[in-house]
């Protein structure tokens, strides 16, 4: 979820200068919440917080009504009732957003064949080949916006620009539903104004080192010398400012983008103290991470645990695997050897389960035998059994109990396939 709230918007008048253009980010509106609109139009105007109807569990969206009041994503949904007692709280509805993603996605690929999904609710297109049969980028963006609402109901926003990073900050710019184009003449002067926070990839912690500096605008980045961002930022990301700040991103459009990383996590109920408990929630996680990693066709060669205790300590571990794999079990084994080596003296209220260093599968040397083939069977028949019945239909006697979590959504949800 952005954390804008649809101040300060800004868009583009009719008929605005979109040469040296080629590049569209395309980011669907307040998506949750705007689909919780749709489903239920008495909703409308409400401010809405996504989440599971419990003071423990955690914002996965909301509108902006609701952030206008500083509901932000991941806070405590506790936290975000006082801080906007009139919010109205609505559970996730994951397959939903799933199918209305993948009709906004069609839509896209109507109209150019090069579409990379940054995730279920936003994308990039690059339309330098698509001038001939729908006109000018700018034009292109218009339609995209008009084809989106007409068929599935739902607003977005749009930047069009010469590069990625551009469109990316100019469609935030333009939430919710606004077009903003910056021609590419025009991309030193719209970047200066902006804020360095504005910058892709500039998070807080850099932002502040920054800001700690005199350096608050993308202009003050034009006039800090090379070794100085080198040394608040480090070699990497002090050249990638430095690059970005003068408008320049050699990054292209990647219709065959791979996830870095899929995971779950879950909020409970209740905190937990109990190991045994918790490994069979790890279980259970596992097998929701290997599933979506098979659906993409990919395997992974980390395996990463998250834990949060009740202070809201949060606690991680990570290893690397023997061999890349999608096996729940092998996951599963992997995150309770993980939580193993965890020092934690207080109950917990969130687990997490994580995948990375992700690449398709079987791309790594072939062994001789495989030590997994019994468990992939097991995966392939949850797998056939969820498809026809629905992923509560079956599942793997060590995770069989009561639904401890709050239903929270995936930690990166982007329809795998």
């Amino acid at each position: 979820m952005g954390r804008g709230d649809g101040t300060g918007r800004i868009v583009s008048a009719d008929g605005a200068d979109d040469s040296g253009t080629r590049i569209l980010h395309v980011d669907m509106d307040a998506f949750y919440a705007s689909v919780a609109v749709l489903d239920d139009p008495s909703l409308a105007g409400k401010p809405i917080i996504i989440g599971a109807p419990d003071a423990r569990s955690v914002v996965s969206s909301a509108s902006y009504e609701a952030r206008r009041f500083g509901v932000r994503a991941a806070m405590p949904v506790g936290q975000a009732l006082r801080l906007c007692p009139s919010a109205v709280v609505v559970a996730p509805a994951f397959e939903r957003y799933v199918e209305l993603s993948r009709r906004v996605m069609d839509v896209f690929r109507e109209i150019t064949p090069l579409v990379e999904p940054l995730s279920i609710d936003e994308a990039f297109l690059d339309v330098s080949g698509a001038g001939r049969l729908w006109g000018s980028p700018g034009h292109i963006a218009k339609m995209v916006r008009k084809k989106v609402a007409d068929q599935t109901g739902l607003t977005c926003s749009v930047g069009v620009a010469a590069t990625k990073h551009v469109a990316k900050m100019a469609s935030t710019l333009a939430k919710p539903d606004g077009l903003l184009i910056v021609a590419e003449h025009d991309t030193q002067a719209f970047l200066a104004a902006r804020s360095v926070r504005a910058l892709w990839g500039v998070g807080p912690k850099a932002s502040e080192a920054l800001e700690s500096r005199g350096i608050r605008t993308v202009a003050d980045v034009l006039e800090t010398p090379r070794d100085v961002l080198d040394r608040v930022l480090g070699t990497a990301m002090g050249e990638r400012i430095w690059h970005l700040s003068r408008g320049r991103d050699a990054r292209q459009v990647e219709t065959a983008r791979i996830e870095k990383s899929i995971g779950h996590e879950e909020t409970f109920h209740h905190d937990v103290d109990d190991d045994a408990v918790l490994h069979t929630e790890l279980r259970r996680l596992a097998d929701r991470v290997a599933s979506r990693l098979r659906a993409g066709g990919v395997e992974a060669s980390v395996v990463a645990i998250k834990v949060r205790t009740s202070d809201f300590t949060t606690l991680s571990r990570s290893q690397t695997l023997a061999e890349p794999t999608d096996v729940g079990h092998r996951l599963g084994v992997a995150a309770i050897d993980l939580y193993g080596r965890v020092e934690r003296t207080l109950p917990v209220r969130l687990i997490g389960v994580r995948a990375e260093r992700l690449a398709a599968r079987g791309g790594g040397a072939l062994a001789l035998w495989d030590d997994d083939a019994d468990w992939r069977r097991i995966d392939e028949a949850l797998d056939g059994a969820h498809l026809r019945f629905g992923s509560a239909a079956v599942t793997r006697a060590s995770t069989l109990g009561p639904r401890r979590d709050l239903g929270a959504l995936p930690t990166n949800p982007r329809d795998p396939g």
